[in-house]
């Protein structure tokens, strides 16, 4: 099947960007709507070359981050499903268009050492290096987990390190319920963590630490704090993908949500959601009134499961390829396994046999999709990086969340065990 398709070429040289006053039009009217506000710290005379790191909740977060470094030339790291626009190629295409303004493809949870030749590229034309390292978009506004190779790429560019930590993207536009509420006006503070000389001093372990104290952000507690209230009437649809486990009767993949609501069918608890984005239960104990406890209690039961080595997962599954920038391709079906051992997808359709496998040891955290593209549901995407594979589990009842947390509580299991050989 490697021979079937053409490849994205993920060699092309990164492009000076152009067509700025196009990515302006497109940005400011957002940024306005929102009455966004760009705070800066310590960036007196922080000018390119410089990477920045942002992090992500929303499509909003790319109109701000053009505002908070204007009017300078950026080159941006985007997935491969940014690129997709079937049957259109060259400037017209999606692919051509991104490549103009700059944008770097790339395949999300995989070591690329030629990513990091062109980040080394962009610094050395004087352009600001922009990528989202949490590389999806936050399932409950709190951050994610980053990449142990951040540091050590920022001490490689030898530039500034700034970050951009926007809040208010994820409660004006969540991953479980896009739309656009109006939340305004959103925040964000565009910070320099390290100049040239402070980056040469520090160890990349110091780098590491600095830049997750940076991306520490709780979106709910922020529009609580704030006093932003959300009329949307159907405000908590969607929540019950990401609170999948019901904290009264404990069953999982029983929660659903209407309207304002969430509710379990196994129990029949009912929580709503109120319009500062703070749950109270219909009767009796509200067990979590703040979303990010109630998903992090989720993470503390996978946890569970994995240091007493009962975490396991399998179903069968329709497999999408995306190989290049022209679509998706079904390369058949098959069975999705996730356990102890890591990912394994294998299964045959009209291009032959298929087998992908990702041990615990290669993914620190891995990419969901939720009901992706409204076609075939939730999804999980592993890729190597020649291709990618969006697996969607059929005909039972799962939580595509919990597959990406019991990813992360894997890798840091095995990280633990590791360190005690």
């Amino acid at each position: 099947m490697q021979d079937s398709f053409e490849r994205f070429d993920m060699l092309a040289t990164p492009k000076k960007q152009k067509l700025r006053p196009l990515a302006w039009a497109i940005s400011y009217p957002d940024v306005w709507k929102h009455r966004a506000k760009i705070r800066k710290i310590n960036m007196e005379g922080v000018k390119p070359p410089y990477i920045l790191l942002c992090n992500h909740n929303a499509f909003l977060d790319f109109k701000v981050t053009t505002a908070a470094i204007f009017p300078h030339r950026a080159n941006y790291v985007v997935a491969i499903d940014g690129f997709t626009s079937p049957t259109k190629k060259g400037f017209a295409s999606r692919e051509g268009l991104l490549r103009t303004v700059g944008c770097i493809c790339k395949r999300k949870f995989t070591n690329d050492a030629i990513l990091v030749r062109q980040l080394g590229r962009v610094v050395r034309n004087g352009d600001i290096a922009v990528l989202y390292p949490e590389a999806r978009y936050a399932l409950c506004g709190t951050n994610a987990v980053l990449p142990e190779s951040l540091g050590k790429l920022c001490k490689l560019l030898k530039v500034p390190v700034v970050s951009l930590i926007m809040h208010g993207h994820h409660v004006n536009s969540p991953v479980w319920n896009l739309g656009d509420r109006g939340v305004k006006p959103v925040e964000s503070e565009l910070t320099c963590l390290f100049t040239t000389e402070a980056l040469a001093k520090a160890s990349s372990e110091e780098v590491n630490r600095v830049i997750n104290e940076a991306f520490q952000y709780d979106d709910f507690a922020w529009q609580r704090e704030r006093g932003i209230r959300i009329s949307y009437p159907k405000r908590a649809e969607g929540l019950h993908k990401v609170l999948y486990q019901c904290p009264h009767c404990k069953a999982e993949n029983q929660m659903d949500s209407v309207g304002a609501e969430l509710f379990c069918k196994s129990c029949g608890k009912r929580w709503e959601m109120d319009e500062l984005g703070v749950l109270h239960a219909r009767n009796g104990e509200t067990e979590f009134s703040h979303i990010p406890d109630w998903y992090e209690w989720e993470r503390a039961n996978v946890r569970t499961e994995v240091e007493t080595g009962t975490y396991s997962f399998s179903a069968p599954v329709r497999v999408m390829s995306l190989p290049n920038a022209t679509g998706y391709v079904h390369i058949g079906d098959g069975t999705l396994t996730h356990n102890m051992d890591g990912f394994t997808v294998h299964g045959t359709g009209a291009y032959g046999d298929f087998e992908m496998v990702k041990p615990v040891s290669s993914l620190y955290s891995s990419h969901i999709e939720l009901n992706y593209l409204g076609k075939y549901g939730d999804c999980v995407d592993l890729n190597t990086l020649e291709d990618s594979w969006y697996c969607y589990p059929q005909g039972c009842d799962f939580s595509i969340v919990k597959i990406a947390l019991a990813t992360e509580e894997l890798y840091q299991h095995h990280m633990r065990n590791k360190k005690q050989d």
